[in-house]
């Protein structure tokens, strides 16, 4: 029996980052901030690689589709935290969060699995640059994206359907900032092990999957790169992945620190914070980080910039 005919909860008070009064109003305009500048950022980054051809490759494809992802998963999340920095009291519906919920899950697990397959895109650009063109031909793309989104939509269903399951009696405060898995699984009032080895469970699958490919494509990178006799070219190769080890560091680093440990180690508190970083700093960085430490995207800016001044 799903919660939704036993549960006596029909609404969530979200509780919010903290509960100190004074530090709202900075707090608002500071996550308004961060929310105005990944907004920019992604939906910037996702114009600039439609309007320019020479950046129609599988690189870019993936950049154009990790962008969507941070756009999408941001505005799933940061409007209704914003409300409780404005608000005294932050209510969203049972549905509502469970809507919430679902679309942070596709969209933070598709990140993952998309993160992967730009990891293997930049393998098969080091390590088999002549084949190229054929191992990532637009069959290939497609298929990796179906496998990124497809990875979403089953991570997102299986955590819901985790949740329906559980019942919410009288108690309706909700310690977190979003509807997430771990502070829902804390409020309800017929959570088991069994809940949260499931969690433990899709989470490994949902980060471990993705990291272990990112693990073996990079060894390989690496192995390459150490081969390169010329330092100009060892530099080179070591420019192309900087950026997107730093994005892959800040987003599995902060994900593993809030999901795969136990709670009596990480209090809620402490894990909401970290998940400040996948959430809300990761997304805003992305756009940033691939911007400011690429060629392609810096000449496509300047090309739109001039072209912009021309006309």
């Amino acid at each position: 029996m799903s919660a939704h005919n036993t549960s006596s909860v029909t609404e969530f008070i979200l509780a919010g980052l903290m509960d100190q009064p004074e530090l709202q109003l900075p707090l608002f305009f500071l996550f308004l901030g961060f929310y105005v500048v990944t907004m920019v950022g992604n939906f910037g980054l996702i114009i600039l690689i439609g309007l320019n051809s020479h950046l129609h490759i599988p690189m870019y494809l993936f950049l154009f589709n990790l962008s969507f992802i941070d756009f999408s998963y941001s505005s799933t999340i940061i409007p209704k935290m914003l409300m409780r920095f404005v608000l005294k009291k932050n209510v969203i519906s049972y549905t509502g969060c469970i809507t919430q919920f679902f679309f942070f899950g596709f969209f933070v697990i598709s990140e993952s699995f998309i993160l992967s397959a730009m990891a293997y895109d930049r393998y098969v650009a080091i390590c088999k640059p002549l084949l190229y063109t054929l191992t990532m031909s637009p069959q290939v793309c497609l298929f990796l994206l179906l496998g990124v989104y497809g990875m979403g939509i089953l991570g997102a269903i299986a955590h819901t359907v985790n949740i329906l399951f559980l019942t919410f009696c009288a108690e309706n405060l909700l310690n977190h900032y979003m509807c997430d898995v771990l502070p829902l699984l804390e409020l309800s009032c017929n959570s088991s092990y069994v809940n949260i080895l499931v969690v433990f469970i899709l989470v490994a699958i949902d980060i471990g999957v993705p990291i272990v490919t990112i693990f073996l494509s990079y060894g390989f990178i690496l192995s390459s790169i150490l081969h390169i006799t010329s330092t100009e070219g060892r530099s080179k190769a070591f420019s192309t992945c900087s950026s997107h080890i730093i994005a892959l560091s800040l987003f599995f680093g902060s994900g593993i620190f809030a999901y795969l440990k136990p709670p009596s180690i990480i209090p809620l508190d402490q894990g909401k914070v970290s998940s400040l970083f996948y959430t809300i700093v990761v997304p805003m960085l992305n756009p940033l980080i691939y911007s400011l430490r690429n060629k392609d995207v810096k000449l496509a800016m300047k090309k739109s910039f001039s072209r912009n001044i021309f006309y």
